[in-house]
């Protein structure tokens, strides 16, 4: 009995032993960004859920940028026609520059990024295939496209691109959706609502008003804007099918989940249907959540879907779908049955682990480069009072580290460092590289809150390859080429390009690979959108790989 103690015990070390863990470097790093929602004693539903943040290297020095986005500042009550005033620099989106090691410096101003409106979220793309990412940010009210000019500014062509949009926009995602090499813009919206349809919800007593349920509101269609390649898009949401099928959207994420070469659409609907619209590949979208097993939970029930992410956890070859929810109704892990999905929360272990949490920012991501895509959610409820009407519940939660074990997950927050200890209300969380070490890094933006920057250490030994892929005939950044890589093990596993997932946030737009203790792969296939089908073999790890289209068809 002893031996068979100490040998789990020693078994318990070294798994604390090969895990990273992670550091708040923020006091260091110069982001001193502080979200204000302008809290509201009307409980406007807008306090509650700003803001995003996108990672993107937007001056092309190879280190990743940080953009945050913020609120703006609400009378109490707001007087008819008046609108939230964002003069005030406490309100401004911010950005950051990475000046390396961990070193950020706050280039607003020089950029021209600080905003109007109500901010929301944020999106990453090179709509105009000049090499240089541009970023589109959603508000309630207009939105804003900003063109990256290449200097280090920015320049607002929202009028003239068409993609202003109106009423309360969220999650955004650019998308080569018809594969003819540029970037079009998908839009979620939230809500039929304004400050003129505000109404009291909750106990009538102090401190008991609460934000509302969306059940209050109508429901209001998605946006899908088509890139005409002269600095224009042209809303094409009525013909492509998305306007028929409205929602109560949040977060979007993107993959080609029936791998028929067109990429799909996913969008995490709070309190209502979650919705999977099918790329038809003639211009066209079908919404299939329903039909295919993914718009409820396994008691055919809505839940609140906020965060949400679409990759392959299982490395099966087929994309599966991870949206979280509020307390007590578990986090939603749809596992993809070729082309169908199958609700796997309870058997996974995700059920388990999640059922008191409520979450917002999220990813697969393989924190350990193990080669198997483990789960992070930032968390906190909606509601600032939840716990005067349910104690069991707490507004202020931890980040939640679930760990894949060869498709079940445990969760190993604790053994994840000190910051998984500290309660917050994290909305949009930014994935990415941030020093270039071959582990992701986390910005966490949280609600009326400072934000976080958080350092992956490391140090297990495992080995990794960051893929950059730069299209050609396909649309500069690549995004919705398919990436299988298949490590000298024998692991394959699959990803696509893609700056979307989380809540209202953008992500590093290179793929990350763990590789385990394999310091090579045997093989790297890229299906582009264009058709074209590249393969790289022996391809040495612990490195950033460029990977550029090749213009034949026959690739390499």
């Amino acid at each position: 009995m002893r031996g068979w103690t100490l040998t789990v015990v020693v078994a318990a070390a070294l798994l604390r032993a090969e895990l990273p863990t992670f550091s708040d470097v923020t006091a260091s790093s110069g982001l001193s960004f502080r979200n204000h929602a302008s809290l509201t004693s009307e409980k406007y539903l807008i306090e509650s859920m700003t803001g995003g943040v996108a990672l993107f290297d937007y001056d092309g020095d190879g280190l990743l940028d940080v953009f945050l986005v913020n609120g703006a500042a609400l009378a109490d009550p707001m007087p008819a026609g008046k609108q939230p005033d964002k003069s005030d620099p406490r309100y401004w989106n911010r950005l950051y520059r990475n000046l390396g090691n961990f070193r950020f410096a706050d280039v607003t101003e020089k950029a021209g990024v600080r905003g109007h409106s109500y901010g929301m979220g944020a999106a990453v793309g090179d709509y105009d295939n000049d090499g240089r990412p541009d970023l589109y940010v959603t508000n309630f009210g207009r939105n804003i496209l900003y063109r990256n000019n290449g200097d280090g500014t920015f320049t607002d062509v929202t009028d003239k691109a068409g993609v202003a949009a109106s009423g309360w926009s969220v999650g955004a995602v650019f998308v080569d959706y018809d594969r003819d090499g540029l970037l079009d813009l998908f839009v979620a919206r939230y809500l039929d609502w304004d400050f003129s349809k505000n109404i009291y919800c909750g106990e009538r007593k102090p401190g008991y008003r609460a934000y509302c349920h969306p059940d209050q509101f109508e429901p209001i269609h998605h946006l899908l804007y088509r890139n005409n390649g002269d600095g224009t898009f042209t809303n094409v949401s009525d013909q492509a099918g998305i306007a028929a099928h409205p929602g109560k959207g949040l977060g979007v994420a993107i993959e080609d989940f029936d791998r028929d070469g067109w990429t799909d659409i996913f969008v995490a609907n709070d309190s209502f249907p979650q919705q999977l619209f099918r790329n038809k590949g003639d211009g066209t979208f079908e919404e299939t959540a329903l039909l295919l097993g993914a718009a409820y939970d396994e008691d055919g029930r809505t839940f609140a879907g906020m965060g949400v992410d679409f990759a392959d956890y299982d490395n099966d070859g087929w994309p599966d779908v991870f949206v979280n929810a509020l307390a007590n109704q578990k986090y939603a892990l749809f596992r993809n049955a070729k082309g169908s999905f199958e609700y796997v929360s309870g058997p996974s272990g995700v059920a388990g682990i999640t059922m008191l949490h409520s979450g917002w920012g999220t990813r697969f991501l393989d924190y350990d480069n193990d080669g198997w895509k483990d789960l992070l959610v930032g968390q906190g409820h909606v509601m600032d009072n939840i716990e005067l009407t349910q104690p069991n519940i707490r507004y202020l939660e931890p980040l939640l580290l679930m760990r894949n074990r060869g498709g079940k997950f445990e969760d190993v927050s604790r053994q994840a460092g000190a910051p998984f200890q500290v309660p917050l209300a994290a909305r949009g969380i930014g994935f990415g590289d941030l020093n270039n070490d071959g582990f992701v890094d986390l910005v966490v933006n949280c609600n009326d809150r400072p934000a976080l920057v958080l350092r992956n250490d490391g140090g297990n030994g495992n080995h990794w390859l960051l893929v950059n892929v730069v299209g050609t005939r396909s649309n500069r950044d690549g995004i919705g080429a398919r990436l299988r890589l298949v490590s000298e093990s024998g692991l394959e596993q699959h990803a696509i390009v893609t700056t979307a997932s989380s809540y209202l946030s953008a992500s590093d737009k290179r793929v990350h690979f763990g590789l385990g203790k394999d310091a090579r792969v045997k093989l790297l296939e890229i299906t582009w959108p264009s058709g074209v089908v590249q393969k790289l073999e022996q391809v040495a790890g612990d490195r950033i790989l460029t990977v550029r289209e090749p213009a034949d068809s026959d690739g390499l």
